[in-house]
Parts: C-alpha cells; structure tokens; sequence
C-alpha cells in the first residue's frame, strides 16, 4: 500500500519562548484537497517551513511520500512541488527559461524538460506566453507559472501557501479550480489560507488556531459535528478566543 503523500505527527516549534506549533498531526492522502484554514497568525506558514525543510522540527515527525523528511531529505523533497506566498519567479527571464531552469534543478533531460513545460502550460492556457518575459504578465498568470514550474517533476504532494493573495477574482476562482482538478487527477494537495470561498465541500478539512489543530475531517463531516451550517460558522466557533 502507497504511503501517504504527507503525514505530519506531533510537531511542535517555538520561536524563542512563543510556540508556533503545538503538538500538530495531520494526514494528506493521494486524491484529496486539504485544506489548511486559520487566521493570520494561526501557524499556517511555519508549518510549511517545516515541511520544506526551511525550518527544522526539533519534534515529532513529517514524512513525504513515506519518506522523513529528516532522515532521508533529498527523498522527501524530491516529491514535493511548492508554491509560497511570495512569488519566487525571475521576473527578468521567460516562462521557458524559469521553467527550464526548474526542470535542470531537478535533473530532467532537456527534451524531457520541453515535453512538461509544454504540456503544464498547454493543460494551464499559457501556451502562447512561453517567450514572454515574466514581468509582462499578469500576477494570475504569475501564478499559474510557479503552478506548472512546481508540477514538472511530477511531484506526490503540491503545497500552496496562500497563493490567491492579491489576486482578481476571477483568476482566484480559476487557481482554485485547477488545483482541485489536480487532486482529483490523483494528487495530494495541502492548501494553506484563510479565505473561506477557496473551499469545497468534499475537501479535507484541518483547522489551525493558535499553534493547535482544531478540527480535522471532510467539510461536511465537520460542519455536522459542530452543529453549524457552513464553513464560516465553523471557523467562527474554532478561531474564537473561548477556543484558545
């Protein structure tokens, strides 16, 4: 039986004496969206730290693929495609050439690496964008770059952190699309926000509130066991100040 793309037991992290995680375990299974829901502050993007291996966990333990991300870090890592908050793009070199560039990090032929870049930008509608500069596009279409530039390895688990921030809303609705696509096609997906409209009713739920998990399970499931009606209730009831 395939591991599971993450699997993250008691994890904890300080910075100084303020704990940014406390005792964290979840599970991101092949095949689903999960979502990683809290406030700004909740922890969200220490986590993510610690699963790229930015930070070190000084607990517990976070495997990739089955693989510790530790013990066996150019395994674990190799699995895994990233999209940060931040835009990492060059803007001063083509779509091709920060893909290429990716696709060589990662040890791809060149004739492999044209073959990926041309089917994740033709499965995103960039195709006509492959010489342009990435300073020319939109920051929709920005994001759609680091999307297929994290996908050429064909990675187990995609992690996003935030990455429909200061997006329109109709290229916050199409990421948001795609990437459940993905999931459906077969990936792990970790999706880190705090925007509530990003979220689907079949997705894996993991509420994070002041370092600790609050609530994990499919939407619907955790909305029937609060006893509330939507996903705003939910993360009303579990970020407030009684829950911390």
């Amino acid at each position: 039986m395939a591991a599971s793309p993450l699997t993250v037991e008691h994890v904890s992290f300080a910075y100084g004496p303020k704990k940014a995680l406390d005792d964290v375990s979840f599970t991101v299974a092949a095949g689903r969206c999960a979502i990683l829901l809290g406030p700004n502050g909740a922890g969200k993007s220490t986590l993510f730290n610690l699963i790229t291996r930015l930070f070190d966990s000084p607990t517990g333990s976070i495997r990739i693929a089955g693989f510790d991300n530790r013990r066996r870090a150019c395994q674990a890592l190799a699995r895994l495609g990233v999209v940060f908050q931040q835009p990492t793009l060059d803007l001063d070199l083509t779509v091709q050439q920060n893909l290429r560039y990716h696709a060589a990090l990662h040890g791809l032929s060149r004739r492999e690496a044209e073959r990926r870049i041309a089917a994740e930008l033709e499965r995103l509608e960039m195709t006509q964008y492959l010489k342009t500069k990435v300073r020319a596009l939109s920051g929709g279409y920005r994001r759609r770059v680091e999307i297929a530039r994290a996908l050429l390895h064909c990675p187990t688990l995609l992690l996003l952190d935030e990455p429909t921030v200061g997006l329109d809303i109709p290229s916050r609705m199409a990421l948001v699309a795609h990437v459940h696509q993905l999931a459906r096609d077969g990936m792990g997906v970790l999706w880190a926000t705090h925007l509530i409209d990003e979220v689907e009713p079949d997705d894996e739920l993991i509420v994070l509130h002041q370092g600790k998990v609050r609530a994990t399970g499919i939407v619907t499931e955790v909305i029937r066991r609060l006893a509330v009606t939507s996903v705003a209730e939910v993360f009303e009831v579990l970020t407030a100040k009684e829950a911390a």
